[in-house]
């Protein structure tokens, strides 16, 4: 349709369809496993600290002729909204929420997309791989019939991998003691296109170690079965608690099907002190980027040192989601409109 008409949406109406069924199963499944649904502000003058997240903003105008106003970012998940409330004893949480991320566009991206983001007092991220295993071979069923069996089920348990031993297993050896020199050889001895940033002296350990994973093991997950990829380097663990194992692991994980990321899980950080920490470290990295420092204070903080329950949540990628189940090649196969220009005539 989108090829004989510029205006015309990039899904076709049945695909519309689907996806309309397969949001309003989420529903159901998510409120027949006791979680609230609730919906949380886009716009907030709190954000995400993420050396590799960018946000978009803008400025509320309390007198419209005035360019002076506060500052506000369109939100890149609701988490912070989510983990208020659960600070607050709201018991497990979801939410269907569009999110906003800056200079991300392509066959899987959107600068706009649907994310399903949940929490649940309690449960520790070992647990919330089992609850995320149950949606997603359920939502593959709905889907399979929705279209009349015309596509896949997934028959067989999620595969269960360690971020270190699925280094061994597809790039022949592990990686959490490894040096940055020592992660380069293994670049240059895998082929690995190596992009000039990293040829520099001051080139980060965790720029190494993405390299590695997006070229010589992520292709390999989630082809055979849906794979779990669990416990990453202590260094990449955002808003996961750190595990004191020898060597110390973020307890956060990311499912996979056919090479493709679909969700990330964290066993939540509870320490604000820690977060502060952290925020601090990512601004600085921010500004080693060349990127604007972003706002290190925010009210999850102050529900942190209120008292944030012992809990595990996961974000996942709707769009992606029903990309894979429906057979689509690009997300833009499965929603409405993509972020687009202006048009011209």
């Amino acid at each position: 349709m989108s090829d004989a008409f510029e205006f015309a949406p990039t899904a076709s109406l049945d695909t519309l369809r689907h996806r309309a069924a397969l949001l309003s199963f989420t529903r159901r499944f998510f409120d027949q496993h006791g979680y609230l649904e609730v919906e949380t502000p886009l716009l907030s003058p709190d954000v995400v600290v993420d050396a590799h997240l960018e946000p978009f903003s803008t400025r509320f105008l309390p007198d419209p002729t005035s360019q002076s106003g506060p500052e506000l970012f369109l939100q890149t998940s609701p988490e912070f909204s989510l983990k208020r409330l659960l600070a607050c004893g709201s018991g497990p949480v979801f939410e269907v929420f569009r999110a906003f991320r800056n200079g991300e566009r392509g066959r899987l991206h959107n600068p706009e997309f649907t994310l399903i983001e949940w929490y649940r007092p309690g449960d520790s991220y070992l647990e919330q791989m089992n609850f995320t295993e149950e949606y997603v071979r359920d939502f593959f069923n709905e889907a399979a019939a929705l279209r009349c069996g015309e596509t896949r089920i997934i028959a067989k348990p999620f595969e269960r991998l360690s971020y270190d031993d699925a280094f061994q297993l597809y790039a022949g050896q592990r990686v959490l003691r490894s040096t940055v020199e020592e992660l380069a050889k293994l670049a240059r001895d895998r082929d690995v296109p190596i992009p000039p940033y990293l040829l520099v002296a001051e080139s980060s350990r965790d720029a190494w170690l993405n390299l590695l994973l997006a070229e010589v093991v992520e292709p390999h997950l989630g082809v055979e079965r849906p794979t779990f990829l669990y416990d990453y380097p202590a260094s990449q663990a955002a808003l996961a608690r750190v595990r004191g194992d020898d060597p110390p692991v973020a307890e956060r994980f990311e499912l996979y099907i056919d090479g493709i990321e679909l969700c990330n899980g964290y066993h939540e950080l509870l320490d604000a002190k820690e977060l502060r920490r952290r925020n601090c470290e990512q601004n600085r990295k921010r500004a080693e980027l060349g990127l604007r420092t972003l706002p290190e204070d925010s009210r999850l903080l102050a529900a942190m040192e209120h008292g944030l329950p012992a809990c595990s949540g996961v974000a996942l990628g709707f769009d992606r989601l029903v990309m894979i189940a429906l057979g689509k090649d690009t997300i833009g196969g499965v929603r409405a409109f993509l972020t687009e220009e202006r048009a011209t005539r």
